[in-house]
Parts: structure tokens; C-alpha cells; sequence
């Protein structure tokens, strides 16, 4: 008998991924590769040296082109996007039914990779929209304190899981069931309990 398929979200994802864009391993990926009528990538045209200012307007037009209605699933820098775009108050970000921010890296610890260009100080004002904040207790680019204090700034639920690393392609997350069903449950404008 075969597995039963993941419930989906109900209306489009935008996958948000983080420095250096996430590869075929990464949830993103399976997520886009398992589903390629939901979820759609925000492609950025820098990867590895990104700007704020260029990643916001990758985000406020794909949103836009999405239609009402739409969540994000964003990844580690990809986290910090969302808080800064989401804090200009930009005509799309009403479009926006929710986010669930994976491992979001802390720009502003000294062992956080060379290369981003305005992302800190990280941003911390409240979502104007529902959010579940996934972190993992032995991330390196971001510790539990500091993923609390993100979803408390944020507004968001947080959810803490043990060992598995930034959330990534190394974390071996595959299609990531649980991601879906907390996707599905923003999507219908529910904040996963």
C-alpha cells in the first residue's frame, strides 16, 4: 500500500531560500520538484553576495505575481528577507496569508558568513501576517535564544526540534513532512498549535 500523499497547501507557496540559494537536496527543492503547481522559487540574480535592497525587490515582485492568498516558506537569510520586506509595508505584502520562516540565521553573530550587504541588524518588528518560526537547537547559524527572541519579535509560534543541524540539505529533510502540514495549516489562515 502506498504512502498517502501530504496534505497540500491550500493556495500558492514561494519558496524563499537563503545565501548561496538551497540545492536539489534541500527541502525547497523536493517541495518544488513533488508539487511544481504550489510552490514556485523567488530566484534571486546574486547568491552569493547578495543586497538587501535587490533581494526585497526579487520578493515584493514575486509576490505580486503570486496573487492574494499566497505563503512563503522561507530558509535561513531567507528569514531575514521576509522580516525587512514585510517591515516596509510594501503594496504586496498585503497578498500574503502567512509564512513559515525555517532557521533563521542570526546576521548579526560573528561566525555568520561574509557576503550579505544590508540584512543586519536583524529585523524585529511584528509580521503583519501569521507565522510559525522552525528552528533546531544545534543550528549553527542561529542558537535557541536567539530564535525565541525572533519569534517573539516576529509574533510567531515557535517550533524547537533537536538535531538537525540549519534545517538544510545536510539535515537530510527530504520532502519534509512536517513543513507541509504546518504550510497547510497558514494556508487556510490557521497558526499551526
Amino acid at each position: 500500500m502506498e504512502n498517502p500523499s501530504p496534505p497540500l497547501p491550500a493556495c500558492p507557496v514561494l519558496t524563499v531560500p537563503g545565501l548561496w540559494n538551497s540545492g536539489p537536496e534541500h527541502w525547497q527543492s523536493h517541495w518544488e520538484r513533488l508539487f511544481p503547481s504550489v510552490f514556485r522559487r523567488v530566484d534571486q540574480r546574486e547568491w552569493e553576495k547578495p543586497a538587501l535592497d535587490d533581494w526585497v525587490g526579487s520578493l515584493e515582485a514575486a509576490v505580486g505575481e503570486a496573487g492574494p492568498g499566497v505563503v512563503l516558506a522561507a530558509h535561513s537569510l531567507g528569514c531575514a528577507l521576509v522580516g525587512h520586506w514585510a517591515a516596509r509595508r510594501t503594496p504586496a505584502g498585503a497578498r500574503v496569508q502567512g509564512a513559515l520562516l525555517v532557521a533563521p540565521s542570526d546576521v548579526e553573530a560573528p561566525s555568520y558568513p561574509a557576503g550579505p550587504t544590508g540584512f543586519a541588524p536583524m529585523p524585529l518588528e511584528r509580521l503583519p501576517f501569521p507565522s510559525v518560526v522552525v528552528a533546531s537547537e544545534d543550528d549553527t547559524y542561529v542558537t535557541p535564544e536567539r530564535a525565541r527572541a525572533f519569534a517573539a519579535a516576529w509574533g510567531s509560534r515557535l517550533v524547537l526540534l533537536r538535531g538537525h543541524g540549519h534545517l538544510n540539505s545536510a539535515s537530510r529533510m527530504g520532502s519534509w513532512p512536517l513543513g507541509l502540514e504546518l504550510l497547510r495549516e497558514l494556508s487556510l489562515g490557521k497558526v499551526p498549535g
